[in-house]
């Protein structure tokens, strides 16, 4: 039996505090724990981040979706944890990634800022079909000059 794939997007303010390298560390952390998590259940996606916020998309069947985003929900690194979308997908956007990191180029790090200064990162502008398809754009350009 096949489940449904489902699609989640999120946005959430950073909370984690410290200097730039200790803020680093920490979402090294989340990015070893997802990809480890998420590998085991078929999870994949993207996170993205800033001094000032976190948006994430997670596909997978939606138990497995539901349950990883109950943990985000309790992470204290996060705080202000709104969803942008949560639907039925036709197919993965991030099929290769149990959980990448997008914006790691300067290309990558100016059309995130894009995204800030066209949203201001309110919640209430982020769109969450906008946010996924900046981020697999973005996902897409990584794999292609890591090629």
């Amino acid at each position: 039996m096949t489940s449904q794939l489902y699609r989640l997007v999120y946005h959430s303010r950073n909370f984690i505090s410290g200097t730039p390298e200790q803020v680093s560390v920490e979402v090294n952390k989340i990015l070893e724990s997802s990809q480890r998590n998420n590998l085991l259940i078929d999870v994949t996606g993207a996170l993205i981040f800033n001094a000032g916020m976190f948006a994430q998309v997670l596909e997978g069947a939606r138990n497995d979706l539901e349950a990883t985003f109950e943990r985000i929900q309790r992470d204290e690194r996060h705080g202000e944890v709104e969803i942008l979308a949560f639907d039925e997908a036709s197919s993965r956007g991030f099929p290769s990634w149990s959980m990448g990191f997008v914006g790691h180029s300067c290309g990558d790090k100016e059309l995130f800022t894009h995204i800030g200064e066209g949203s201001g990162f309110e919640a209430k502008r982020l769109e969450g079909e906008h946010v996924f398809r900046v981020m697999r754009d973005l996902a897409i350009a990584e794999e292609t000059r890591a090629a």
